[in-house]
């Protein structure tokens, strides 16, 4: 694990917001070492936005009501799913796409 310091408490202090920035952080560093032919720096940042879509799920501050919380997690969840999906398939466009998403949450923070 790469982001240590973060799972000992960190993580949950952060508000939603900042830590899917943190996380749009990490897939964009994925989309350009690809973009750049970077394989190995692509197969870090990948890992790193594991850990932290991960740590998300499983610390984030998801909403107080359980029926918020489920949702935010399941949004998460799908996520995550395409994030997999896009990297494998070396998808650039819906790399870009995941990217945009995660934009908005920066602007937020």
């Amino acid at each position: 694990m790469q982001h240590t310091s973060l799972e000992n408490g960190r993580w949950a202090e952060m508000s939603f917001p900042q830590q899917m920035a943190n996380i749009g952080s990490e897939t964009y560093r994925v989309l350009k070492a690809l973009q750049a032919g970077k394989d190995s720096r692509a197969e870090s940042a990948f890992a790193r936005a594991q850990e932290l879509i991960d740590l998300t799920i499983k610390y984030g501050r998801l909403g107080s009501s359980p029926i918020a919380r489920s949702a935010m997690w399941e949004e998460l969840c799908r996520f995550r799913e395409l994030f997999c999906a896009a990297f494998l398939s070396r998808n650039l466009a819906e790399l870009a796409s995941l990217n945009k998403y995660l934009d908005q949450f920066a602007l937020i923070r």
